[in-house]
């Protein structure tokens, strides 16, 4: 195995840190993105890592956690996209629009102002496109926290999160807070990406968000075992795409490592072409997609009234 493992790789305290930090933000980005592509919220996904580009420069500026900055600011246009986009599909992508452009904008001025006045160098190279080998151990705990209470979030609302994201009108009949749980959701989602932010960069977290969950849902007929296979997907793609990154620093010509980015979305960019061939993409049923939603099959949800099931 001396062509995929280069000398040195299972000793550095670096590739082991970034592994872990990567596994973990594997795991969360990909549970989380299941349920953005159900809820076709690709686009709100891709808007947060331009919000998250905004707190995490905005961060490097002000001398504080890259980390606390990806979050933060993705937290604030997760809830500004919510409030103003309230319940209606069209409204709520021009509230993501007009959020993004804002972000885009606060983000090029503080990138300016990072590489203009900071002592800090690469500022910009390390945001937007991540650098998960200079990840500090300490880093560890608070993103195993982080990544652990958005799980806990999903799971808790896993049943009202899923029927509102199959029919909104049918869970605001039967008594669900569709638009809190929608809240709820983005802020997860918010996390999600600023985790991600760290291990390949803010510009290009939607990788990770959108890819594994994307591919999952192609080859996998009901939505537990999507959300199990996008885990594994995405585990797996970062750390070969860590390893990959360690091995380039070996190659000839260059003596200069490739980033952990680009291999990470190269491998999920050809994942997901590879699920739609054929013989490995697999229909999802409508009655699957109920499956999980009280513990048994429903396959009157689509069609039930406001009252629903008898």
């Amino acid at each position: 195995m001396h062509f995929l493992f280069e000398p040195g790789l299972f000793s550095s305290a670096p590739v082991r840190t970034a592994a872990l930090v990567g596994a973990i933000t594997a795991v969360v980005s990909a549970t989380v993105g299941v349920f953005t592509v159900i809820r076709s919220q690709s686009f709100a996904g891709h808007a947060l890592t331009d919000v998250a580009t905004t707190g995490g420069s905005a961060a490097y500026y002000l001398g504080i956690s890259p980390l606390l900055g990806f979050i933060g600011g993705g937290a604030l246009g997760a809830g500004a996209m919510e409030v103003a986009g309230v319940e209606r599909v069209r409204s709520r992508d021009v509230a993501t629009g007009i959020v993004l452009g804002a972000a885009t904008g606060l983000a090029a001025l503080f990138l300016y102002l990072d590489t203009t006045t900071s002592a800090t160098t690469g500022a910009a190279q390390q945001i937007l496109f991540g650098s998960i080998f200079t990840v500090e151990t300490s880093t560890i705990p608070v993103v195993t926290v982080l990544g652990t209470l958005v799980l806990i979030v999903l799971a808790a609302i896993y049943r009202p999160l899923l029927l509102s994201s199959l029919s909104p009108e049918l869970a605001a009949a039967r008594g669900i807070r569709v638009r809190w749980v929608g809240l709820v959701f983005m802020m997860a989602m918010a996390v999600a990406v600023g985790l991600s932010s760290i291990a390949i960069g803010s510009i290009l977290s939607t990788a990770l968000l959108i890819g594994p969950a994307a591919t999952a849902l192609r080859i996998t007929r009901s939505l537990r075992s999507s959300v199990i296979v996008a885990g594994v997907l995405g585990v797996a793609t970062t750390l070969l795409g860590i390893v990959l990154a360690y091995d380039s620093s070996y190659w000839e010509p260059s003596t200069q490592g490739l980033p952990v980015s680009f291999f990470i979305v190269a491998i999920t960019f050809a994942g997901y072409l590879l699920s739609g061939l054929p013989f490995v993409r697999r229909p999802v049923s409508p009655r699957s997609r109920h499956e999980d939603i009280g513990g048994r099959d429903h396959p009157r949800l689509a069609t039930a009234g406001p009252q629903g099931s008898a």
